[in-house]
């Protein structure tokens, strides 16, 4: 898991300029729901990055799930993302 997460935030950094990242797992929340798949996650993203302060929100999450395309589709279930 730490391996994932460090890959996301790499892959992140090599796309964007950032000066924090953060990932917090939030999957055990989830368990209960009715579409739960234990091979995906829920994360929570703190991102603090002057580039994304910049844009319209939905257009600085636009940039991140484009970034992270593959693993939205394979293996992240859910993803909220707070710019600071």
């Amino acid at each position: 898991m730490a391996t994932f997460i460090e890959n996301l935030k790499r892959k992140i950094n090599n796309n964007l300029e950032c000066e924090y990242i953060e990932f917090i797992d939030n999957t055990n929340l989830h368990t209960k729901h009715k579409f739960f798949d234990p091979k995906k996650y829920h994360f929570k993203l703190i991102i603090k990055s002057e580039t994304l302060k910049k844009m319209k929100k939905i257009d600085a999450h636009k940039l991140i799930f484009s970034i992270l395309k593959n693993e939205m589709k394979n293996n992240i279930h859910a993803l909220e993302i707070e710019v600071i």
